[in-house]
């Protein structure tokens, strides 16, 4: 059994997962929570955020998250493809800077025009 606390609505459920009976979930008070509940315990994504270094903007640093969830046990390579890009200005909220990173599927995408 793994207890969560539910992040998906502002209610914070605490949740219970019992992997070995099919994922059931028990403390949710909504559909959104027994699902949340299930994906947390079978396969733990996150949305990354960052920043990258850009020329020739007002500031030294620009904004990026990815597009999608990334897997939990690949977060610290997916950054790693950041380490080495340098933008150059101008730039517009949602461009893509990283494609494809680590071969995800998911995109690094600035989240500021500069």
């Amino acid at each position: 059994m793994t207890e969560l606390i539910c992040t998906v609505c502002p209610r914070g459920c605490h949740l219970k997962v019992y992997p070995e009976e099919n994922y059931r979930v028990e403390g949710h008070q909504c559909a959104r929570g027994e699902k949340y509940g299930q994906e947390e315990v079978k396969n733990p994504c996150r949305i990354i955020t960052s920043t990258v270094c850009i020329e020739g903007a007002e500031h030294p640093r620009c904004p990026v998250k990815t597009n999608a969830p990334v897997p939990k046990q690949m977060i610290f390579n997916v950054v790693k493809t950041l380490n080495n890009v340098c933008l150059r200005s101008p730039v517009k909220a949602g461009d893509i800077v990283v494609e494809n990173a680590c071969g995800t599927g998911v995109d690094f995408i600035t989240t500021r025009s500069m």
